[in-house]
């Protein structure tokens, strides 16, 4: 089985940015951690602030990969192109987000990515990732 996940912008400074909302831990130490409590599954994670790439890769994944779980960063509120990328792709897509993003700003109360995604795991901190990880290993 072979779960991508794919962060967006701004991600790759969990442990630095934030941390009352986005807690202490880096993803990269965070993913250790999945790697350990998943042991039967081939986890792949790519971050990158461009958004481009990141339709590139459901692009690149998306017919052959067992699920994708993205985190779109500010990207879930602004990007048709990615939520136009995975839906146009067969592989199963979670969205997560670290913080609740319907008790943040208004301008994050809507996702683009919503109707496109098959679950979503907002507001459980980084859990949220090993729980759309669940989520993918219970529809395989």
């Amino acid at each position: 089985m072979k779960i991508l996940i794919l962060n967006g912008p701004n991600l790759n400074l969990l442990g630095k940015r934030e941390p009352e909302i986005y807690g202490h831990e880096s993803f990269e130490d965070y993913f250790e951690h999945l790697k350990v409590k998943f042991p039967e599954v081939s986890l792949e994670y790519l971050q990158t602030n461009h958004e481009g790439i990141l339709i590139d890769k459901v692009h690149e994944v998306g017919f052959h990969y067992d699920g994708i779980v993205l985190n779109a960063g500010g990207y879930t509120h602004t990007s048709i192109a990615l939520a136009d990328a995975v839906k146009g792709v067969t592989t199963p897509v979670i969205e997560v987000h670290i913080s609740n993003i319907m008790e943040r700003e208004s301008f994050r109360h809507h996702s683009y990515l919503k109707s496109v995604c098959i679950a979503h795991y907002i507001g459980m901190g980084l859990d949220g990732y090993k729980e759309a990880i669940k989520h993918i290993i219970g529809i395989r």
